[in-house]
């Protein structure tokens, strides 16, 4: 079982760089608190749980597997531990706030970009809830257990790429998935060799290959680039929510647009995404008008 220990020159909270890689609190793949973390991953040598934990100064990590030597090896990317969060230059109170108190926040690049499109996708135009549920069903049904004790434990390793691309796509309807996703995630899963490269790719060059597949848009793009690559400037227009939160907390309006949002973040150009992070972190949450929007699944269709 190999090991590996990564001495700490800061407090980390492992729930402000990991966040990304957690699908809700029953997801099969990850689980996550503050001082140990389980994800169960595929790298290019195979199969890997990670179990990671921090203790007096330190990170350690332990992984089983096939891929658990390259799991090891990219885990202080994963944390962000060669992140620099002093490249932000605070422009408003609220930021300057959190910067101060989330001093532990680190972006980290988990670096396997299918496991990060595959839930972006599912994420379209749906509530996060059934979102989650699609995902945790979809890796359940064509994953396979998690190597070592994470596999024991009920975790789970995403499906091979191979396997999301031969699947018909009314096979996705039984997790509530119509055949714009389903489409989405078999074309990009078909793609998933070259898709992969984009890891080591500048996040410009890196969205314009992802948005040449079919059903990749903007919104998805960035929401790969800022979990896979660790983009501090991702930002991922489109959301339903993202403009509200930044407006709030830097201008105090409770409503916004994409447009509006832009303007505000466009002080903090190569740090946007920074910013948004820390306010997802810690920002204060704008109010809400009108009823939650109900929840429906196609999954009995």
């Amino acid at each position: 079982m190999p090991h590996r220990t990564v001495s700490l020159r800061r407090p980390l909270d492992l729930s402000l760089p990991l966040w990304r890689l957690v699908h809700g609190p029953a997801d099969p793949t990850a689980r996550l608190t503050p001082a140990e973390a389980w994800r169960a991953t595929r790298t290019p040598q195979g199969p890997a749980s990670v179990h990671i934990r921090v203790a007096a100064g330190r990170v350690e990590g332990e992984a089983w597997g096939d891929g658990a030597d390259r799991a090891l090896a990219d885990l202080p990317t994963v944390l962000g531990l060669d992140d620099d969060p002093g490249r932000l230059v605070p422009r408003h109170a609220a930021v300057a706030t959190l910067s101060r108190r989330l001093r532990g926040l680190r972006i980290g690049a988990s670096g396997a970009i299918l496991e990060a499109l595959v839930p972006a996708v599912l994420e379209q135009k749906v509530p996060g809830p059934l979102a989650r549920r699609a995902h945790g069903g979809l890796v359940r049904a064509f994953g396979e257990p998690a190597p070592g004790p994470a596999g024991r434990a009920g975790m789970w390793v995403p499906p091979d790429p191979a396997i999301l691309a031969g699947l018909p796509y009314h096979a996705f309807h039984r997790f509530g998935v119509e055949r714009r996703r389903a489409e989405t995630i078999r074309a990009a899963a078909a793609r998933a060799r070259r898709l992969e490269a984009c890891a080591s790719l500048p996040p410009s060059a890196a969205a314009r290959l992802l948005r040449a597949v079919p059903g990749i848009g903007p919104w998805t793009a960035a929401e790969v680039l800022a979990t896979a690559l660790g983009d501090p400037d991702a930002v991922s227009v489109g959301d339903f929510h993202i403009p509200h939160l930044v407006s709030w907390n830097l201008a105090g309006e409770p409503r916004a647009d994409d447009a509006r949002m832009l303007e505000l973040l466009h002080p903090y150009l190569g740090q946007r995404g920074r910013v948004i992070r820390l306010l997802e972190a810690g920002g204060r949450r704008p109010p809400r008008f009108g009823p939650r929007l109900e929840l429906r699944s196609i999954a009995r269709i």
